[in-house]
This record gives C-alpha cells, structure tokens and sequence, in this order.
C-alpha cells in the first residue's frame, strides 16, 4: 500500500513510568476504534511481565496489542528490528485505520518508530560477550569512563546510567574503531504518515509516590520469582535493567532484600528523570496532565485530517 503524506495519522503517547501511559493509550485507542503499538524495550518478552508493567490481561482486551508477549527473552531484539517489524505493522493497521495510537518510555525505540536510526556496525557473540561480563565483574563505572575516554561527544548527550546504552557504544566501537557519534548522523527519515507525540507528565512528588507503590505491587506479585525463573538469561540487555538488576544481587548476596527494593524504587525515580528530559529535549512533543483527556483530543484533532475525524 502507498500511504498518501499527511493521510494517516500515528499517536505517540510518551513519558516517565508510571505517569499513566497506558491507561491513555487505550483511552485514545477506543476513542479511535484502532489499535496499540507497545514501543516498550522490555514488554517484547514473554518471560518479563511483572517487572516491566505490562498492561493488564483486562487491559489487553480492551484494544487490541501489538509487541507484547511477542517475542522470548531467549532471542535478539534491537531497536533496528523493532523500527523494520512495527513499520510494516503499521502498513497493515493503516489499511483499514486513519489513526493508530503508538505508546511508550523507551526514548530509543519511540525514536526508531517516529523518525528512524541511523544503521549501526553489529558486534560479535564474542564483543558482547567480554563487554557483558566486565559490566557483571567490575559493575558501569569503568565502562563509562572507558566510553567517556573513546567517544565524549556521545557521553555527553547520552542515557550514560543505561547498561545497555553504555555496552552497545562500545559494542560499535570495538565492531568498527570509530566511535558511535562516527554513525549518529541524526538524520530523520520521512515516515508517510504524520506523527502526533503527547506526553504525559505530572508533579513529581506525586509521579515518585505513584512509582514506589508500583514497586512495591511489583513485589508483592512475585516480582523476585519472575526474576529466579530467568536467572540462565540475566547476560541479556533486556535483564540488565531497574528491578531485575538488583534483585539479581540480592540473590547473589550482594545485598539484603530490603535494600534491593530500595534501590529499585531509587533507580526507578532516576530512570523516570531521565525519561522525562530525554523527551523533552527531543522530538515535538506537547505535554499534559494524565488526567486532562479532553484537552489531549481537543490536541489531536486540531491536527488529524477531516476525514479521520467524521466518525466521532
């Protein structure tokens, strides 16, 4: 199919975890009477539900889901082969919707769906896998300076604090002998669609009460278990990340339960600061209030073409 510009409209519901992203999605997505595309770097996985927030089974019934549940733990997913498979999932949904609704905190992966990445050197089994176990050995700090050392014009724009960021830098470094901002061209790819990004943010002292009270129904619902069960795969990006990292050292006796939780509750403040500067400082995103549903539509059809408005 060949999507007329400007004919089809994508709404990006982004911001910090827990804000309420998707409870508005499916808002949005029942309004539209059209589909969810999850831009989640750890929903993909099976095997990770209780750590990564997934939407409710009620939730998923809802509206219909695309990339949850799609893809085990056990394979690789990149950035790159979720742009490629949600592009042309998105050729499908358009063939019968004007407006898809599109929704999550992974600024990487929402950047790949809106605008495209620039192609990166892939590494070796072996690259990685020297990378993965000095992180495990030694910990971040020494493969940030490492990256600070190789390539400080990435460091200083990049999510320095994400293992996953950090490695795959010096994955493409060690790949290729040119840093990652050698690659970075940053230049965006025409999408035949147009883009719609509404983020959701709130008072922060509300967001942090709302994020320790999910980490605590985390734990409540078996969030160590879910995080023993994938112990064989905790070399996987995907694991190297807030509530699985550091119950994985709670296992491994490095500290108590308690501060385990703790600092989940911590990283996971740190990670939603973060979010919410990243998309910020990208993309032309317009902010609200979760609550504020009437405002975000009065928002969206101000911009959708006639024709996408005539069923409401």
């Amino acid at each position: 199919m060949s999507i007329q510009p400007n004919s089809k409209t994508l709404i990006m519901v982004v911001g910090p975890t827990a804000v309420g992203k998707t409870a508005m999605a499916i808002r949005l997505a029942t309004y539209f009477h059209t589909s969810i595309i999850s831009a989640d770097s750890r929903q993909f996985y099976r095997e990770m539900s209780i750590g990564t927030a997934k939407p409710t089974a009620e939730e998923l019934n809802e509206a219909p889901h695309f990339f949850i549940n799609s893809h085990s733990i056990a394979s690789e997913y990149s950035a790159g082969d979720f742009e490629r498979e949600s592009l042309a999932k998105l050729q499908d949904l358009f063939e019968t919707s004007d407006v898809v609704v599109a929704v999550g905190g992974s600024g990487l992966f929402v950047r790949a769906l809106m605008e495209g990445l620039d192609d990166l050197p892939k590494a070796s089994d072996e690259i990685r896998n020297t990378l993965n176990s000095a992180f495990k050995e030694f910990g971040l700090e020494p493969l940030k300076s490492r990256l600070k050392a190789i390539d400080p014009a990435y460091y200083a724009v990049a999510d320095v604090d994400n293992p996953q960021r950090v490695i795959r830098a010096l994955e493409v470094f060690e790949a290729s002998g040119y840093p990652i901002s050698h690659f970075l061209k940053n230049e965006q790819r025409k999408r035949p669609f147009q883009v719609i990004c509404v983020g959701l943010n709130m008072d922060r002292a509300r967001l942090y009460d709302r994020i320790n009270l999910r980490v605590d129904l985390m734990i409540q619902s078996g969030l160590l278990q879910e995080v023993e069960s994938l112990q064989e795969y905790r070399h996987k990006p995907a694991l190297l990340t807030v509530g699985y990292a550091e119950l994985f050292e709670f296992l491994d006796q490095q500290r108590s339960f308690d501060e385990a939780v703790a600092l989940i509750k911590q990283n996971s403040r740190r990670y939603a600061k973060r979010q919410i500067t990243w998309f910020k400082k990208y993309g032309q995103t317009t902010w609200f209030d979760p609550q504020d549903f009437d405002g975000i539509l009065k928002h969206i059809m101000h911009q959708i073409p006639q024709h996408s408005k005539s069923d409401h």
